[in-house]
């Protein structure tokens, strides 16, 4: 097969392994050009995938000097502002870890920059492509339970990283949360309203910044989406995906993050005196998927490139995901809830 795509991976880490893994089994991409602030860490990156292409220590030298098309910007967060605009602006389509950036004035230069270069800018939302929230999401779009009203996710870890983290202002909002908010949005289709949001540090935490966070959302379909999060909850933990309970006008959807995925509806027949209805189970069925997780996020930005679609995370949509992380963080430092569209409008 003719290489359609050449790729520059910026930023030699550990995630780059698995983005690396993937390009090498795809037979129509080809690593041209490998960047890291340390070289030292580029070649070795190099020699442990069997690359013979090029290291650089900065992306404009990367991009002037090989034939890409492709970036994938697998920096630090901090980094991915410089990398996606340094790459759109060179013709580049870019794929990159999340966040789409670190505040809403670069996410939505971002998007701009993309929409009039006409060039694609992805970001890895990799709980999206799992077969267990597919099921979820099919249960919810088949109308077993009615339009819903209601959307909750729990999400309680305590997570003892070390590191970067611990010492984070708010380490769940600004590097955990995207993702539940991010799947609250593909399960319900719908986009943020308004937040409220308070964050904390509970006793026990071990973390310098706020590490539990409470958000109320209004939807845009009229629904309400409710996040319950901590990053230092010691004992009867949830799943990294959270617990899900999503209510609607016939009864409750339930995925509790790991292999139980069902609704309970209001059973068929009269239920005349009955206080309490009777309810009907209705399980939920996971569809097969070929590749899953960073695999198949990564098989759905190429795959839309070939088909000149945008892809399911395509900037200008997860924008909305990122708003709000940022708009939650806005509520916290004001102490009120925070229109999301004026958020956004006052950052352009």
């Amino acid at each position: 097969m003719t290489t359609a795509f050449k790729v520059v991976i910026a930023g030699c880490g550990s995630m780059a392994n698995t983005w690396a893994d993937y390009a090498k089994g795809r037979g129509n991409v080809e690593i041209v050009g490998l960047v890291d602030i340390q070289e030292d860490f580029a070649k070795a990156f190099a020699d442990r995938h069997e690359l013979s292409c090029p290291t650089f220590t900065n992306i404009t030298e990367a991009l002037n000097s090989t034939e890409a098309n492709v970036v994938f910007d697998v920096t630090i967060p901090a980094s991915h502002y410089g990398i996606s605009t340094a790459a759109l602006q060179h013709g580049c389509h870019v794929f990159s870890e999340k966040p789409l950036a670190e505040s809403m004035t670069e996410c939505l230069d971002i998007v701009r920059l993309a929409e009039m270069s006409g060039l694609t800018h992805a970001v890895m939302q990799n709980r999206r492509f799992d077969p267990r929230i597919r099921a979820y999401k099919n249960l919810i779009d088949s109308g077993a339970i009615g339009k819903p009203g209601f959307v909750g996710a729990d999400f309680f870890l305590g997570a003892h990283f070390g590191g970067f983290r611990d010492l984070m202002d708010s380490p769940l909002l600004l590097d955990m949360a995207i993702h539940t908010f991010d799947q609250a949005r593909m399960i319900s289709g719908a986009d943020p309203v308004s937040v409220y949001c308070q964050e904390f540090n509970p006793p026990g935490s071990w973390y310098a910044g706020n590490a539990m966070a409470l958000c109320i959302y209004e939807m845009s379909d009229g629904s309400v989406f409710n996040y319950r999060g901590s990053w230092c909850a010691e004992g009867a933990q949830t799943s990294w995906e959270s617990a899900w309970r999503v209510t609607g006008e016939k009864g409750t959807a339930i995925w509790d993050g790991h292999d139980e995925i069902y609704a309970e509806i209001v059973a068929s027949g009269d239920q005349t005196g009955h206080f309490i209805r009777k309810y009907e189970r209705v399980e939920g069925t996971q569809p097969v998927m070929e590749k899953t997780g960073h695999h198949g996020c990564l098989d759905n930005m190429f795959n839309a490139l070939e088909a000149g679609i945008k892809p399911e995370t395509d900037c200008s949509d997860n924008v909305y995901s990122m708003a709000m992380v940022l708009a939650a963080l806005e509520s916290a430092k004001l102490g009120r809830k925070v229109m999301i569209a004026e958020f956004m409008n006052g950052q352009r």
